[in-house]
This record gives C-alpha cells, structure tokens and sequence, in this order.
C-alpha cells in the first residue's frame, strides 16, 4: 500500500469518520486536506496535529458544503487531488409530515449533491495524472431504510447510485470509485447522544446501546473510526484496484439481515 506522495481531500474532516480517515490516510504516507464549514483555530490546529504526528502536509481548507461553488472550489483550492473523499453530512429526525423542507434541502445538499460538484471537479485532474481514488462514505441507510429520516435515507441511497454510475464512467480509467457503508460509529456526536437517550427511555447506558443504538446490528459492537480508516486506506490500495462502483458495508452485519 504505497500511497506516499498522494494527495487527499477529505471533506467534513475535523471530526468523527472524516478525521478517523484522515488520520489513517496521513498514516499511510498521504498528505491531507482536512475541510468544514468553519474557519477557526481549532480547524487549522486540527491538520497541524495530524502533520506533527505523522510527518506528512496537511492543510485546512475551509468550504460550505451546502453550496456547490464552495465544493468545487475546494478541489481548486486544494491543488487537485489524487483521493477524494466524501464524506460531509448531517441528520435530521422527523415524520415526513412534519419535515422541515429547509432540513430537506440542506441534506440533500451536504450529503449528496456536494459529492457530485467535488467529484466532477476533481476527475478531470485524476484522469490527466493517470490514478485516482473516490470515495463515497454511505451508510447502512444508503441499503436499507428507517423511519423518520426520509432527507438522510434518500441522500444515502443517492450516493450509492452516483457511486455505481462514477465506477462505470471512470472503469477504463485508473481510477475506482466506492461507497464505504458504516453502521452505528462511536463518534463524539453518538457519545453526545447518549445521556439524552438514557433519560429519554429511562435506560443506563449499557441498556441505550445494546437496545436502542446497536439493535439493529448483530455484532452488538459499534464499528470504528479506526476501521473506516482502514478500510479507506485499503481501497486507496492495489489490491483494490479492480473494486469500483461497490458498497461495502462496515456495519456489524445489519445488512444481512
């Protein structure tokens, strides 16, 4: 997995799955472009972090997610890019009845469409240097449903579909795209959801996890930002060079089901 010398952008990167994946990119010798809406301090100290701990470039650029402008410009801004990684999105809870249209179009935006504007943006420079890497981070929602997300099931699904058409039109390429498909993460926004749920269901902690957050998958065990990283790190990989257009789950078997 010799991937010193690329280039990647990864987008909503300051924290949770993004981080987890730059991290194990700049691990694996890739200098990183970490992206956010904000552009503060702790944005900037966040790429320093990962520079000083693993020697490679790593840079905040910042870019709203929510405006294809700012999406494309990232790519421009950032230099062009050997791995994309797309990752930006937000959650909205809701009956479809009461969903907030503005919540509606605001997902659909972050977690769909800013994929298409940075991958259209960066293929071009991909195809001319002759290797490229996309990556699409999906979930276990972009194959199966639940209600009261109607905005983040739609967008997810949407992305495995714009991942499939991208792995078709870039198959005689040197260039793959994937969406990785994670479960129930245990990122710092789900740690800050469990005290709310434990006085909402009158649970302990132990009982919110294995009851309500994990109940849908077998494993009983949150996936890791850890292992997104690495299973990012290995579709960046030779050994996955003939792997496009997929999903692949990392969901502790709630898809089989």
């Amino acid at each position: 997995m010799n991937l010193q010398g690329k280039t990647a952008i990864i987008t909503g990167s300051t924290s949770g799955i993004g981080l987890g994946i730059a991290r194990a990119l700049a691990q694996a010798g890739v200098h990183v472009v970490l992206n956010s809406f904000t552009d503060t301090e702790d944005d900037h100290a966040c790429a320093a972090d990962i520079a000083s701990s693993t020697g490679v470039t790593a840079r905040y650029i910042q870019a709203d997610m929510s405006k294809g402008a700012d999406c494309r410009r990232l790519i421009t801004d950032a230099g062009g890019c050997d791995i994309l990684v797309n990752n930006a999105g937000i959650q909205h809870v809701a009956p479809i009845q009461d969903f907030d249209p503005a919540k509606w179009d605001a997902i659909i935006a972050i977690n769909l469409s800013s994929a298409f504007h940075t991958t259209a943006a960066a293929v071009t420079g991909m195809r001319t240097r002759g290797w490229g890497r996309i990556i699409n981070v999906a979930s276990a929602h972009g194959l199966t449903a639940s209600p009261y997300k109607s905005a983040y099931v739609a967008a997810k699904h949407g992305i495995i579909g714009l991942t499939k058409t991208v792995g078709l039109e870039t198959a005689r390429d040197p260039i793959t795209c994937n969406a990785i498909c994670p479960g129930y993460v245990l990122t710092p926004l789900v740690e800050a959801q469990i005290p709310a749920t434990m006085k909402e269901y009158g649970m302990s902690r132990d009982e919110v996890i294995d009851k309500v957050m994990l109940a849908r998958q077998p494993s009983k065990q949150f996936a890791t930002v850890e292992e997104l990283g690495g299973t990012a790190v290995f579709l960046c990989s030779d050994a996955a060079a003939q792997i496009t257009g997929t999903a692949i789950s990392v969901d502790g078997g709630w898809t089989a089901q």
